[in-house]
């Protein structure tokens, strides 16, 4: 595995692989677990060549985010990734990907401003412009994204469609603990008595789909049921629970087709965010 930080280096190594294999893609700020090195394995079942890199992106935390106290293994994280058949682990500084007198933003737009857009400004410009950054340095054939960060997901896939990458944009589901929480770097930080009661998140989105199945369609109805479960399990820090649109994230009222619960709770410090796909059907 080559480990390489310099853009230059980088697309100067790509130019002479791209042309006649096929390069997989796994962007990550670190702190690998599970769900990580599972993006990584499917890349390199699909892929000649697999990049990961590492990069703790500033522009999408705010002022009073985790930024400086984001986890950054990095030594056990290169182990990881060789051990996952990464080919080349790219970990580039700030200023490399934002040099002195970088000016330019991206903006999302509507999809940007909604849930965690709402509670996060800025949050999603900051990840739409350092993913392609990250794409247009290292143009893959497919880029490999987990489904935890449902709306995350939304935004890359507006960008890879209204900037014309061509690349194909792979899904994977939600990697879980065996109690159901949802694999996420920042979950070391939950103290012992949160940790046990994270897994209701998940919990309480099951019982949606339960309700569902048993003929529940009402937004309304099926939100505040998952609220309640999540009131009964002691959390009650609840930024939202929403019934969306599974494209656009705009919010239901009512569950005809299909559609995407987000939830979003603060255990203490820390946000859990987690998702599941609903079907009428």
């Amino acid at each position: 595995m080559k480990v390489v930080s310099r853009v230059e280096t980088l697309r100067s190594m790509m130019a002479a692989l791209r042309n006649a294999q096929r390069v997989g893609f796994v962007p990550t700020m670190g702190a690998f677990h599970h769900g990580h090195l599972s993006l990584m394995r499917q890349a390199r079942k699909e892929c000649d060549i697999v990049v990961v890199s590492i990069f703790v992106n500033p522009t999408q935390f705010g002022p009073l985010e985790d930024y400086a106290t984001y986890p950054r293994p990095l030594s056990s994280d290169k182990i990881a990734a060789q051990k996952s058949g990464v080919d080349i682990l790219w970990v580039p500084t700030v200023a490399h990907l934002y040099p002195e007198g970088y000016r330019t933003r991206i903006s999302v737009g509507p999809i940007g401003a909604l849930w965690e857009g709402e509670r996060r400004p800025g949050h999603f410009d900051g990840v739409a412009t350092i993913v392609a950054i990250l794409l247009s340095v290292l143009r893959p054939h497919t880029a490999y994204f987990g489904q935890k960060d449902y709306q995350q997901v939304c935004v890359i896939r507006q960008i890879i469609r209204d900037l014309h990458f061509d690349m194909t944009l792979r899904i994977l589901s939600t990697r879980r603990e065996t109690d159901g929480l949802a694999m996420s770097s920042r979950n070391i930080r939950l103290p012992p008595h949160a940790r046990r009661m994270a897994p209701a998140l998940y919990e309480a989105l099951q019982g949606a789909r339960l309700a569902v199945r048993q003929g529940r369609r009402l937004g309304r109805t099926i939100t505040e049921a998952v609220i309640r479960h999540l009131h009964l399990a002691g959390i009650t820090e609840i930024d939202y629970v929403a019934l969306c649109h599974p494209e656009t994230l705009e919010p239901l009222r009512r569950l005809d087709r299909h559609a995407v619960l987000l939830a979003a709770v603060r255990l203490g410090t820390v946000r859990l965010i987690d998702n599941i796909l609903l079907s009428a059907r």
